[in-house]
């Protein structure tokens, strides 16, 4: 991951915690009134923002850099 902190959208943020709390693609568009696509697209913008590869690594980098609490 590269030095800086990438900007997360508020949305992308969103997801990013209810990924943390282990729900679906599906759950997570349920929550929030999107489509399951939607997610996808968000999970893939910031897969490519954090330069990780899954969903774990992606929390595990939010975290670290602190975007998202412990």
């Amino acid at each position: 991951m590269n030095q800086s902190t990438p900007h997360l959208t508020e949305r992308e943020k969103q997801i990013l915690r209810l990924v943390k709390q282990g729900l679906t693609n599906k759950e997570i568009a349920q929550s929030l009134g999107i489509t399951s696509r939607t997610v996808e697209f968000h999970l893939g913008n910031f897969f490519k923002k954090l330069e990780v590869s899954n969903r774990t690594a992606a929390v595990m980098a939010t975290v670290k850099i602190g975007i998202l609490e412990d």
